[in-house]
């Protein structure tokens, strides 16, 4: 049985407040950290949860000479310490420019795709604290380029220690607190080799050239600059997340289908007008089925407005109506999906997750339309009805071959729709990947919308959003 001495940077408690009950996925590349990863985690699990299921996944992205090779590696390194082992392959053409956030977008897909097969809700990487330093760095150089101030902590936070990927499973990075160099050296101390993958020293990358500049004699300084960034902003994500959250739990409701209203006390809430503003962006984007929030300045000057008196304006696809009774948001009636065969697992309009049980089951999908909207809304209360109209003819709706309506969800909150098809809503900024920082805001607009509840997180400390608290 492999026994490891983690060294004075590494610490026995790396896995601690992780749930392996369900198992666990190893992404091993064949590097020195996600290699040193899987032999942490080996002697981790034999210690304490011999029974969890482990299986180390390489993906070869099939970009170079050589890749497949040290796929296979892998492979044998796993049969030698008795680890269960995949190899995926990225096939297909490869897109000439953002190569490599194409190749991270393929490799979660693939990985994710492995762990909905085989039942595991849980994948862990190597990304390392140099990862996170180097991240940090990029963005602020971002940041600086484009002359505008960090969005609210957003970017310059790094990598959250734990992200929900696709609403369904956890991708959680156990080492941001570790050095490569305390990586590498338990890989000598133990005699196990990695790959140096060489487009790490490929200057045509941002990152090697910020590793290069990492390495000069500036390096600490700037290491230590980009420790103290990440926390505060990190921290300051949190806390602007969570005060938005209360103000969405308190002031948003959600009438009727596709529709939320704001009460305006938001505009004159105690929390500052920041949170208020955080709070709208993440509903307009919901709404609007964005996976980008709106521009901050933009979405604050709607709030100065909305505090002068009505609007009505467009914003991230959304409408937003404001009048005495309400602030309401809606989806607006230009650029929906055109009728489509319903798709297993696609997001519809970027609002509606397809979830089909009976592959065998053909149905249109396409928005509802005025028409019908006038002809079938039926919704009482203080309403407005032209809004409950507006709203829901963007919403999903089911057609025969001849156009004829189906069905429609929550129209009359009857189940319409046929067995075999739901169409879920989806919190859409936060609905491929969310951040452990954004667990809040995610959470109350995800209950609003009638989202399905994410996953419990895979960790318990109180400070699992930020990995430089205990820094």
């Amino acid at each position: 049985m492999l026994t490891l001495e983690t060294g004075p940077d590494l610490s026995n408690d790396l896995f601690s407040q992780i749930d392996f009950s369900g198992g666990v996925i190893a992404a091993v590349s064949g590097g020195s950290d996600s290699t040193a990863l899987l032999l942490l985690l080996k002697s981790h699990l034999d210690r304490f949860a011999p029974k969890a299921r482990l299986l180390a996944v390489t993906v070869d992205h099939d970009l170079r000479l050589g890749s497949a090779a040290e796929a296979q590696a892998v492979a044998r390194l796993c049969n030698t310490l008795g680890i269960a082992h995949r190899i995926l392959v990225w096939s297909g053409p490869k897109p000439s420019s953002g190569l490599p956030a194409a190749a991270r977008e393929a490799r979660y897909r693939l990985l994710a795709a492995l762990a909905t097969d085989e039942g595991i809700g849980l994948i862990l990487t190597g990304h390392t604290a140099d990862d996170q330093v180097e991240t940090v760095l990029m963005r602020h150089a971002r940041d600086r380029h484009d002359d505008g101030a960090d969005d609210e902590g957003r970017g310059l936070a790094g990598m959250a220690p734990a992200t929900l990927y696709d609403w369904r499973l956890w991708i959680v990075r156990p080492l941001l607190g570790a050095r490569r160099a305390a990586l590498r050296a338990l890989l000598r101390r133990r005699g196990v080799d990695w790959v140096e993958d060489p487009t790490n020293a490929d200057a045509s990358y941002e990152r090697p050239r910020i590793r290069a500049a990492l390495s000069g004699e500036q390096g600490d300084a700037l290491r230590a600059q980009a420790i103290a960034m990440a926390g505060e902003a990190a921290s300051r994500r949190e806390r602007l997340g969570q005060a938005a959250a209360r103000l969405i739990g308190t002031f948003a409701s959600r009438p009727c289908a596709g529709l939320i209203r704001v009460d305006p006390g938001i505009l004159v809430a105690d929390e500052d007008a920041a949170a208020a503003v955080y709070a709208l962006r993440i509903l307009l984007a919901t709404t609007g089925g964005s996976v980008f929030l709106p521009d901050r300045d933009r979405v604050a000057g709607l709030f100065e407005r909305l505090r002068a008196g009505p609007v009505r304006a467009t914003l991230s696809r959304s409408v937003v109506d404001a009048r005495r009774s309400g602030i309401f948001l809606h989806r607006e009636a230009r650029d929906l999906p055109a009728a489509a065969v319903a798709v297993a697992n696609a997001i519809w309009d970027g609002r509606r997750r397809i979830t089909l049980s009976d592959s065998n089951v053909s149905l249109l999908i396409a928005p509802l339309g005025a028409a019908a909207a006038r002809r079938n809304a039926t919704i009482g209360g203080e309403t407005p009805q032209s809004l409950i109209r507006a709203a829901l003819a963007a919403e999903p709706a089911l057609f025969d071959a001849d156009g004829n309506v189906l069905s429609w969800p929550d129209l009359t909150h009857e189940s319409g729709i046929p067995p075999g098809l739901v169409a879920r809503p989806v919190v859409a900024p936060f609905a491929r990947f969310l951040p452990s920082f954004d667990l809040a805001p995610a959470g109350v607009v995800a209950e609003l919308v009638g989202a399905l509840p994410m996953p419990a997180a895979p960790f318990g400390s109180e400070d699992a959003g930020n990995p430089w608290a205990k820094a």
